[in-house]
Parts: structure tokens; sequence; C-alpha cells
């Protein structure tokens, strides 16, 4: 069941979005060739504790960091350490932060240093592809909505969606009804209502929409070595569309 939130459960959540999006403001300063994932991670959770909040992720299903930093062909839920950043690397940079029992949370991807062009490109396809879904996050829209204007807009520059990992209703779980794909036909689904609150977050390849879980069971790769990208904010439904809860 997709439920509705209060105002004042609203405006909790706003808190935990703000504090998600001042700690990615801090961890892309720290975005430079030569630090390791690790570092960051210790920066993420050192600056979200000192706003009075947990991190989300951290020994969320047994996942043993505070933020996921996917480098490169990572698409998603790659686990901090040792891996030092380098020139021309891309990262994805997914952060969740409660405060007060409600969660916030958005993934951003950042240029380390000078890319290349196709990187470029992909970075910008997927920001844009986000925020065309988000533009269906409105009352009376259906669901599948959100999935179709990502996948069309994504596929229009010759580039594929992820099936395996979709986004998530939030609140006061990390992972809430209903699960949100980035593809498929529009029309179809619940209807959105005013107050439910959805992290929506298209996760895009280069190459093909195939995917593989690396050994330690988290870390997602392109089955093809691809290069891939993440997006995704949290966000109220209103009559007139998103209210983005994850920003400063």
């Amino acid at each position: 069941m997709i439920v509705s939130k209060s105002n004042v459960e609203l405006d909790l959540m706003r808190e935990a979005g703000r504090i998600v999006a001042l700690t990615h403001k801090e961890l892309q300063k720290a975005v430079l060739p030569g630090i390791t994932t690790k570092e960051l991670d210790q920066i993420a959770d050192d600056f979200i504790r000192k706003q009075g909040a947990l991190p989300s992720f951290k020994g969320y299903h047994g996942y043993p960091a505070s933020i996921c930093a996917s480098v490169n062909e990572v698409i998603v839920h790659g686990i901090p350490g040792n891996q030092v950043l380098q020139e021309g690397d891309i990262i994805s940079i997914d952060i969740g932060a409660n405060i007060h029992g409600f969660h916030g949370d958005s993934a951003w991807t950042y240029a380390v240093g000078q890319i290349s062009e196709t990187a470029q490109k992909l970075l910008d396809v997927t920001e844009a592809a986000l925020f065309k879904g988000l533009e269906q996050a409105k009352d009376g829209n259906r669901l599948s909505d959100i999935g179709h204007a990502v996948q069309k807009y994504v596929e229009s520059h010759g580039f594929s969606v992820v099936r395996e990992f979709v986004g998530h209703g939030i609140g006061r779980q990390m992972h809430e009804d209903p699960s949100i794909p980035n593809y498929g036909p529009p029309g179809r689904g619940p209807r959105l209502k005013t107050g439910m609150t959805l992290a929506i977050e298209p996760m895009v390849n280069v190459g093909s929409f195939h995917t593989k879980t690396l050994q330690d069971d988290w870390t997602v790769v392109t089955a093809d070595g691809s290069l891939a990208a993440h997006f995704e904010h949290t966000v109220a439904v209103t009559p007139d569309g998103p209210d983005i809860l994850t920003k400063a």
C-alpha cells in the first residue's frame, strides 16, 4: 500500500533530504584524483552525524558503509574501500540520511577531473532523464508514467536503462512501496496522490542494460564493462509536479 505523508511528516523528510543534499556538496568538493572511496565514505559519515542524523545505509541488510561509491562500470552499491580515484573516472555517490525516523535518499554522478565526451554525455543524459521522470510525479498520473519518460529520453540518446534495479517509495523505511521501474509503457500502475514520497533514480548504461553482481553480493556492474551513471532525488508528489526534498 502506498501511503501519503502528512505535512508534518513531509517536513521531517525535508530535513533528512536537506542533510543528504549538504553531504553531497561536501563530497563534491572532495571528488578529486588521488582520494580513495573509503576517504569519501568517512567524510560523509562524519558530516551526517554532525547534523544530528544517522547514515541510512550503514548496516542496512548488512551493508558495511555509509555511502555507495560506484566507479565507472559500477552501476550501484559499490562498497567504499582502497580504490583511488583517477583522472577521467566517473563516480556515482548514493547517500541516505535518517533523522527523527525519516529518510532522505539521493544519488549523483560526478566527474573526476577531465572526462571523455562519452562519459560527459552519459552524465548529462542521465541527469536530464531524472528530471524527465520527476516531471511525471504529480497528482493523478500513473506510476508507470515516470519510468516511461525516463526510458524514452535515455534511449533517444542511444543509451540503455537498467531493468534489475529500480526506484522506490521512501519515508519511515528506506525502501517502501511502490517499486518504480525506469522503463515501460505509460498509463499503468496506481495513480499518484499528493503527499506520496518517492525516490526516483534512473540508472543508465552506455552499452547494454544487462548487469552482473560481484562476489561481495553488493557491487552491481554493467555486464559488458561499459560506463554507468546514477542520479536520484527524493520527492513528494504534488498537483503541480515534484516537490524535491533532497535539496539544500
